[in-house]
C-alpha cells in the first residue's frame, strides 16, 4: 500500500483546524487535530506523523515553545511548519531558529498551505538513503568532533559541549548528511531554510563563518568546512556513525 502522508495540525482556533483539515483530506493527506500542546504531546507520545503544522499564538505553551520541545525529543527530525497571525519578521526568524522548516502568516490560502506542506515533505525526502546518515545514529564523528543528533549537542575531543544556534545546527546537519560533497549556496539555503531562504540569502557566508568558529577552524585555512571557489562549500572529511540507536 502506498504511504499516505500524515499531518498533525496544532491550532487553538477550531474553525481553522476544521477548514484546513477538510481541505488537506480532500487532497489525499491523513490529518490529526490538536487544540494545544497538551493534546499534541498526548498524540505524539504513541504515534508519529510526517509533518506538524504548528500555530505560534496559542494559550499556554505557544508554538515556539512547542517547536523547541519537538526538536529536543524523539520527534526532532519531524518537519514543522509554523503558523501565526502576526506577519512579523522577528517571529519568522525566531521560528526558524527554533527549528521550524517553514513559516506561513495568517490569513493564508489553503492551497498555499498544501503547496508548502508538499514542498517540505519533498525536501525531507530528497536525500538519497545512503546519505541520510544522521537519523540512523546518535553520534556522528568527523575529525575530532562529534554531533549528538538526539540531544543536538556538538562535542569536542574532550567531550565538552559547544552551544549551537538552531540555524547553526541545521547547517552542520546538512554538511554531515553530505560529507565531502560540494554544496552551492542555493542548496544550503534550500536544505536549511526552504521557502524562507529569502530572509537569509545574504547571510549564508556569515552562518558558515559562525559554524567555523564553533569548530575552531582557522579562518584563512579552514580544515573542516572548505570554500570551493565559484561553487560553494564542502565538509572536507568523512563522517562516521559511532553509536547506533537502540
Amino acid at each position: 500500500m502506498d504511504h499516505i502522508d500524515h499531518v498533525l495540525i496544532v491550532d487553538d482556533d477550531r474553525d481553522i483546524r476544521e477548514l484546513v483539515s477538510g481541505y488537506l483530506k480532500r487532497n489525499g493527506l491523513r490529518v490529526t487535530l490538536a487544540a494545544d500542546g497538551r493534546q499534541m504531546r498526548s498524540f505524539l507520545e504513541h504515534d508519529r506523523v510526517d509533518l506538524v503544522v504548528l500555530d505560534i499564538m496559542m494559550p499556554g505553551d505557544d508554538g515556539l515553545v512547542l517547536c523547541r520541545e519537538l526538536r529536543a525529543g524523539r520527534h526532532a527530525a519531524t518537519p514543522v511548519l509554523m503558523l501565526t497571525a502576526r506577519n512579523d519578521e522577528m517571529d519568522r526568524i525566531l521560528g526558524l531558529e527554533m527549528g521550524a522548516d517553514d513559516y506561513l502568516a495568517k490569513p493564508f490560502a489553503a492551497r498555499e498551505l498544501l503547496a508548502r506542506i508538499k514542498a517540505i515533505l519533498r525536501r525531507a525526502r530528497m536525500l538519497p538513503p545512503n546519505l541520510q546518515i544522521s537519523e540512523a545514529g546518535q553520534l556522528l564523528s568527523f575529525g575530532n568532533w562529534r554531533l549528538d543528533t538526539i540531544a543536538r549537542h556538538l562535542l569536542d575531543g574532550d567531550g565538552t559541549a559547544v552551544a549551537l544556534s538552531g540555524a547553526e545546527y541545521r547547517l552542520l546537519r546538512v554538511f554531515l548528511d553530505h560529507p565531502q560533497r560540494v554544496l552551492s549556496r542555493d542548496q544550503l539555503l534550500n536544505l536549511t531554510q526552504g521557502r524562507e531562504a529569502e530572509l537569509f540569502e545574504r547571510s549564508v557566508d556569515l552562518l558558515v563563518s559562525r559554524l567555523r568558529q564553533r569548530l575552531r577552524d582557522d579562518a584563512r585555512e579552514p580544515s573542516h568546512i572548505k570554500t570551493v571557489r565559484n561553487e560553494g562549500y564542502v565538509l572536507a572529511m568523512p563522517v562516521e556513525i559511532t553509536r547506533a540507536r537502540p
